[in-house]
């Protein structure tokens, strides 16, 4: 009994020290107390503390106390480093990221002022370590304790640990719910929240290791049974000819003409390939990909359009630009990129979501059309299989000359695997790109390096992954807003603000150099350029961001708002597509536009040109549709002014969304389109 009275209080403070970082992270992720779902972070935290306090009992006194200071001292970085990763990046870090962690070295002096700016935060996560380490052995007893108390603690470890799962199983079971996020659903920003850090990363290192894929129970929206699918019974592309003629929401008889005669209706051709589903499922074995070939053959295509082959044979030049946003585009002080958007194709209701690993997920949707895996670097993984609809090997098999470029780091997130897979010679820092040593380096730069070494290659096709609109936004550490800042000086807006317009002023003087070089050369009329953002600019706190936008602007959706520039020389009128659309539907878009043979099947999004559907998909599996939005999270369908929907629909897009982000998955998993046919076959 003496011996177990010397036990308690450790194991006591062990626990309480898991609490105590468990609150603290919410706290200063949260910015505020969050008690909402604290029962299940609460209880697996528990479970750690008591697994922890065992490990460190099984040895000499000495030793127990070194161990126990080790264990807090790892959660105290643990927690710390994933609030600053956070405040930095505004998602926290994958186990897959941390085995990759001396990538963010290239970050480490934005990291350190991160760090020396929530230095206070940071000091708190490590003041169980620190009291246990100083004061520890003459507060607490380090003496091995009995055989029996010890099983006992592993008993009510899995007793504990067991209730918490309980608790999830008594809460309901729709999407984002604790049950979702644990056993089938992986967001990281919600699950934090939801399930504690701890559970979440438990899940995460645990996924990671069994290769699990997210949503296998994943309903497929447009199979006929489907009970919320709206699907013809057969898609067009199956239907025969004489019925193809026919299409939806016409009448079977043609109506007579003024003459009195008979019209036939027009014909719909579909951007698909010549993909004979039913024989690829007899000769398959694997049942995933069987899997796939039924989703996939019941996918709705979509119809090529007036759009269709508008700029075949032009050349593209293809830009993610980092940090990019509307805020960017100021008549005076970024003239071109305010004439890209006004006499381009303006895109009025256009979303650049945020993806987990932010801006390398960010490029990997705009150049795919296919949703990130979590937990992942889903384009690291991306360089390992096919990608026949990629805009670099799309052309390299046309013959165009294909380059890209990308003035940071050539292999960071492993960028020196993707862009060679998608069919570029691929420079950047490191292998052949030779630029003035600065943060961030110039795209100004980088486009009088590069353009020489394609202009001249008619057709040609060159891809830009800019890094001058990169935070930190100040004026100290971050070089191009340092160059452009006697440009923004007289502006009324706070430091960031103007730092953030300042580097974006080098991206417009990137797009002035590259326009008159294509003039230059006699081929602006003939070249198509689309430029998009990778995300928006976190790098800012939210309230300057609606400083920028000079109104309020709502966290879920209205944060994501973003530009696509479409454009090129010689555009009589500018055309505003005002249907929503976002990155996902760049790659359908430009294929339409460039007249290639593709599958609009087999991308998951959309040719903005398009009557289709459209959907705008988040992260958490929220959505935009033209009939009005979808809050995930709160599971809230707010529809636009004069529209009603029913539950049926809404069920069939939670539907359709939870099968673009499942089947996006097993592209990158199963390697999938190296099991159907395409051109170069």
């Amino acid at each position: 009994m003496k011996q177990k009275s010397k036990t308690i209080p450790l194991l006591t403070y062990i626990i309480l020290s898991l609490f105590y970082l468990e609150i603290l992270f919410r706290f200063t992720v949260y910015r505020g107390f969050v008690t909402a779902g604290l029962v299940i972070p609460i209880l697996f935290s528990m479970v750690l503390s008591l697994v922890l306090y065992f490990i460190g009992s099984l040895f000499k006194p000495k030793v127990n106390h070194i161990l126990s200071c080790i264990f807090l001292a790892v959660l105290g970085f643990f927690f710390s480093s994933q609030f600053i990763y956070y405040d930095f990046f505004k998602t926290f870090y994958s186990m897959f990221s941390a085995s990759n962690m001396t990538q963010i070295l290239d970050f480490s002096k934005e990291i350190a002022i991160r760090v020396a700016q929530n230095i206070i935060w940071v000091i708190l996560f490590f003041i169980p370590f620190l009291f246990l380490l100083i004061f520890g052995r003459k507060v607490f007893s380090f003496e091995k304790p009995e055989l029996f108390f010890r099983g006992s603690l592993i008993i009510l470890a899995v007793i504990v640990h067991f209730s918490a799962v309980g608790v999830i199983y008594l809460g309901g079971r729709e999407q984002n719910s604790p049950y979702d996020l644990y056993y089938k659903n992986s967001y990281p920003v919600l699950s934090v929240e939801r399930l504690g850090l701890i559970t979440t990363t438990r899940l995460d290192l645990q996924r990671l290791l069994t290769g699990w894929t997210p949503g296998y129970e994943v309903a497929n929206p447009y199979l006929p049974e489907s009970p919320a699918s709206e699907s013809p019974e057969k898609t067009p592309v199956e239907q025969s000819d004489s019925e193809q003629d026919t299409p939806d929401g016409l009448p079977t008889d043609p109506p007579d003409d003024a003459e009195g005669e008979e019209t036939e209706p027009p014909e719909i051709v579909y951007n698909i390939l010549d993909i004979d589903f039913d024989e690829l499922i007899i000769n398959e074995k694997d049942q995933d990909i069987i899997e796939m070939h039924e989703y996939f053959r019941n996918v709705p295509p979509t119809p090529q359009n007036e759009y269709t082959g508008q700029y075949k044979g032009y050349n593209l030049i293809l830009i993610t630009a980092e940090g990019f946003s509307p805020y960017a585009v100021h008549e005076e002080l970024t003239p071109t990129l305010y004439k890209m958007v006004e006499e381009g194709y303006k895109f009025t209701n256009f979303y650049v979501p945020i993806w987990d690993v932010s801006t390398s997920d960010g490029e990997y949707v705009s150049l795919t059309s296919l949703i990130p895996k979590s937990g992942v670097w889903s384009f690291y993984h991306s360089s390992k299989i096919d990608l026949p609809f990629v805009m670099g090997n799309q052309l390299k098999r046309l013959g165009y000359k294909t380059v890209a470029y990308h003035n940071h780091s050539y292999s960071y997130y492993r960028r020196d695997l993707s862009h060679p897979n998608m069919g570029y010679d691929y420079k950047g820092i490191g292998n052949g790109l030779v630029m003035k040593k600065q943060w961030p380096r110039s795209d100004l730069e980088m486009m009088e390096i590069t353009i020489p070494e394609y202009i001249d290659s008619q057709p040609f096709h060159a891809y830009y992954m800019t890094v001058s609109g990169h935070l930190e936004y100040n004026f100290m550490g971050n070089a191009m807003a340092l160059k452009n800042k006697k440009n923004v000086e007289d502006l009324p807006y706070s430091e960031p603000a103007k730092a953030y317009i300042a580097t974006q002023i080098e991206l417009d003087r990137a797009m002035e150099y590259l326009l008159a070089q294509l003039e230059e050369a006699g081929i602006a009329d003939k070249t198509l350029i689309a430029m998009s953002s990778d995300h928006y600019p976190y790098g800012l706190e939210h309230h300057v961001i609606e400083e920028l936008a000079g109104h309020k602007l709502d966290k879920h959706f209205d944060v994501h708002r973003n530009t696509f520039i479409l454009y090129t020389k010689g555009i009589e009128e500018p055309i505003a597509i005002d249907a929503p659309g976002s990155s996902l539907d760049i790659i359908p878009t430009l294929s339409n536009l460039l007249g290639l043979e593709y599958d609009s099947r087999l991308l998951m999004g959309r040719d903005l040109f398009s009557d289709s559907e459209p959907l705008v998909i988040f992260r958490d599996r929220s959505f935009i549709t033209d009939k009005g939005r979808y809050n995930a999270v709160a599971r809230e369908f707010t529809p636009n002014p004069g529209v009603e929907v029913d539950d049926e629909y809404i069920q069939n897009m939670i539907n359709i969304v939870n099968a673009k982000f499942y089947y996006s998955t097993m592209i990158l998993d199963k390697d999938y389109y190296s099991h159907i046919p395409y051109p170069e076959d």
